[in-house]
């Protein structure tokens, strides 16, 4: 069982928003609060509907080139913001502990993303989406996950 302790941080988040959370009280009974939430800007240039085109070296001939997947990279960019605020935190201190609560793919984007002594406080990975939820149920599926198996 990994405990939710006094002052464990805990991170939810996707490739549009992250909820940063604080245990302020015992495992037991956790209560988490709200410490900063960061939300992306979006993508900040839009692409064309209609995907790229480009001449071939044969006469008359052209290929259609893929178009760019703008908001992917977005999401891309706002976990590497997410991991770059969670280094900087972790790595002064601000927290000891830390959970992280996000789909499959955010997890392993974080994770190729946080420093080494940062990847050390992690105490529990949640894989599930939880940044729309209100607190009490992310305090309860929390609970559930984290519990000893019975």
């Amino acid at each position: 069982m990994v405990e939710l302790a006094q002052g464990t941080w805990v991170v939810i988040a996707n490739g549009e928003k992250a909820l940063f959370m604080e245990n302020i009280t015992d495992a037991e009974d956790p209560n988490l609060v709200v410490v900063s939430v960061e939300e992306s800007d979006g993508p900040r240039t839009k692409s064309s509907d209609r995907a790229g085109r480009r001449f071939d070296t044969a006469p008359h001939q052209k290929s259609a080139v893929e178009e760019s997947n703008w908001k992917t990279h977005a999401k891309s960019l706002f976990v590497q913001d997410v991991a770059d605020l969670l280094n900087r935190k972790g790595l002064k201190g601000a927290y000891k502990r830390l959970v992280l609560v996000a789909s499959p793919h955010v997890l392993g984007l974080l994770r190729r993303r946080l420093h080494s002594e940062v990847l050390g406080k992690v105490v529990a990975e949640v894989d599930k989406t939880l940044t729309n939820h209100p607190l009490h149920k992310v305090e309860q599926v929390l609970r559930q996950r984290l519990a000893p198996a019975t």
